[in-house]
C-alpha cells in the first residue's frame, strides 16, 4: 500500500510541522474533518473485517484477558509522560495498539500541551456497555477509546490526525457522545507496514553505534513483545527494531535481541 508524504508526516513531523498544523487548524471550518468521524454500517463492517482477517478472539470474559496477556498475544500499558490511563478496567491491549498510543501521544502532547487520556482498551464480551454495538470490537483487543478533551485545539489537532490515518486505510475512528470520546480501531497489519516506512532501519542502527551507545544480548521470554521490552529498558521500538534490523514486531520465546546499553 502507497502511502502519501503528507500522511505520513502526521506522526513523524518535528515541532515546526506540528506548530503550523496547529496554527492551520485554527483558521480551518470546525466541520472540515468532524463530518468524517461520525460512524456507520460501513465503519463497523470494516473494522469485524479486519478481525477476521487476523483471526482475532472475541475475548468474553476478564480471565481470558489475562490469559491472552499471559501468551504476549496482549500486551499490558501504564500510565506515561504523555499518555494517562484513566479508569481502565483491562489496561491490555495487541502490541500494535499500544504501539499507536505511544506514538500518537507523544507528538499529541507536543502539539497541544497536555496528555492523551485513553478511557478503555480490550473489553470483555462480559464487560461491554449497554450502548455498545453487538458488533464492537474492543473484544479483540484492536479498539482504544481516547478522551474528548475540552480543549478545542487539542481536539482538532486529533481529528485531522485520525481522518489522516483513517484515510489512510490504517484505522477506523468515530467520534461517539454519549459519552463523548473517539473510538478507534487500529487495524494492526496495515499499521505496522505504515510503521515500516518510517524506519530507515539501517541509518538508525548505524546514528545508535555512531552516538557511542553500546549493546547487548537480550533473550525474549514468553510473553514479551518489542513495546513491553522498549518500555522495560527504557527505549523505542523504533530503536530496538532498527539495532536489530528488524522488518516487522514478531519476535518468539528464545529469540536473541540486541538492546542498548550505556545511556
Amino acid at each position: 500500500m502507497t502511502t502519501a508524504p503528507r500522511r505520513r508526516a502526521c506522526l513523524v513531523a518535528g515541532p515546526a510541522y506540528r506548530a503550523g498544523l496547529v496554527v492551520a487548524l485554527a483558521l480551518a471550518p470546525a466541520t472540515a474533518w468532524g463530518q468524517s468521524l461520525r460512524g456507520s454500517q460501513a465503519s463497523l463492517d470494516r473494522q469485524n473485517r479486519a478481525a477476521r482477517q487476523h483471526d482475532f478472539t472475541f475475548i468474553s470474559n476478564g480471565q481470558q484477558v489475562r490469559r491472552f496477556a499471559e501468551q504476549g498475544w496482549l500486551v499490558r500499558m501504564r500510565s506515561g509522560a504523555d499518555f494517562e490511563l484513566h479508569a481502565v478496567s483491562y489496561p491490555y491491549t495487541r502490541p500494535e495498539v499500544a504501539l499507536f498510543v505511544e506514538r500518537l501521544a507523544r507528538q499529541y502532547r507536543a502539539a497541544c500541551g497536555e496528555r492523551l487520556v485513553v478511557t478503555s482498551l480490550t473489553r470483555p464480551a462480559d464487560r461491554q456497555p449497554r450502548n455498545a454495538s453487538e458488533r464492537s470490537v474492543h473484544p479483540t483487543g484492536m479498539a482504544v477509546d481516547l478522551r474528548y478533551s475540552p480543549s478545542r485545539r487539542c481536539r482538532q489537532w486529533l481529528e485531522v490526525v485520525l481522518v489522516d490515518l483513517e484515510g489512510a486505510g490504517l484505522l477506523e475512528a468515530t467520534r461517539e457522545r454519549y459519552p463523548a470520546h473517539y473510538h478507534v480501531a487500529v487495524f494492526p497489519r496495515a499499521y505496522a507496514a505504515y510503521v515500516d516506512q518510517l524506519v530507515d532501519t539501517r541509518p538508525l542502527a548505524a546514528a545508535s553505534l555512531d552516538a557511542g551507545d553500546e549493546s547487548s544480548p537480550y533473550t525474549v521470554r514468553k510473553g514479551d513483545s518489542l513495546w513491553t521490552i522498549a518500555r522495560r529498558l527504557g527505549t523505542s521500538v523504533d530503536e530496538l527494531r532498527a539495532l536489530n534490523e528488524l522488518r516487522g514486531s514478531r519476535i518468539y520465546a528464545g529469540q536473541v535481541l540486541e538492546v542498548p546499553t550505556g545511556r
